[in-house]
């Protein structure tokens, strides 16, 4: 039985070290208003699926939805970017 191997060498950018970098863990901080209120957004919409939403929920619902696009707002005037 032949066995196949490859002929060429893996391609890396770089050696994985397993940890982050400070500019990575720089822009985490900076992106974790935004990262807390999708969150939030999305514990409201698991909380709304096993039940009829109610004018408080509905209330609960647009305020997260709010948050998380003044997070993004925020976000993309402090000119870091964002999460699409």
């Amino acid at each position: 039985m032949k066995t196949i191997v490859a002929l060429q060498a893996v391609v890396t950018a770089a050696p994985l070290d397993g940890e982050p970098s400070a500019a990575e863990l720089d822009a985490i901080e900076a992106e974790m208003p935004l990262i807390r209120a999708e969150v939030e957004l999305l514990d409201t919409v698991i909380a709304l699926m096993d039940r009829p939403a109610n004018e408080l929920d509905t209330r609960r619902a647009r305020r997260a939805h709010a948050r998380v696009l003044a997070a993004r707002a925020a976000l993309a005037n402090a000119g870091t970017g964002g999460a699409a």
